[in-house]
């Protein structure tokens, strides 16, 4: 198939298309009049490239990832980098989780203002148990 019926299948550009070619993962062969051809292979090749970039992989992880051949893929390899994705995503969600504890309990500070004190005075409330706290190189603020 030529480039443009390849994108209309994809939703991807053209130049996209170029783009991952170059990266050396979709392949080619030319016609006699030079034109680009992509066969099947191309087509599921890169709906893999799409999904894997959506769930967060980079081209250089696809790219070691992805046989030249998709017939010759061996899951292994596939099944350690989905296991360490879901690791990864695990992490980032106790990440969020913790920062989103230590913002909502802000919000409450803020909120639980006594009657009748100016923002100022209650900024001052807020941070004084941060004064005087001299932290090392390397230390980190925050939650454990």
């Amino acid at each position: 198939m030529r480039i443009g019926e390849l994108a209309k299948r994809t939703g991807l550009s053209a130049s996209r298309i170029r783009f991952y070619e170059a990266q050396g993962l979709i392949s080619i062969t030319r016609r006699a009049n030079g034109y680009r051809a992509y066969s099947a292979e191309a087509l599921v090749a890169l709906n893999i490239i799409i999904s894997a970039q959506d769930a967060g992989f980079t081209l250089g992880e696809i790219r070691r990832l992805m046989p030249g051949d998709l017939s010759s893929w061996r899951d292994g390899a596939l099944l350690d980098a989905l296991r360490k994705r879901v690791d990864d995503i695990t992490a980032i969600e106790k990440r969020l989780a913790r920062t989103r504890f230590q913002i909502e309990a802000l919000i409450a500070d803020i909120e639980d203002r006594p009657d009748g004190m100016t923002c100022e005075a209650n900024t001052d409330r807020l941070l004084k148990p941060f004064k005087g706290i001299r932290l090392a190189p390397g230390d980190k603020v925050g939650v454990p």
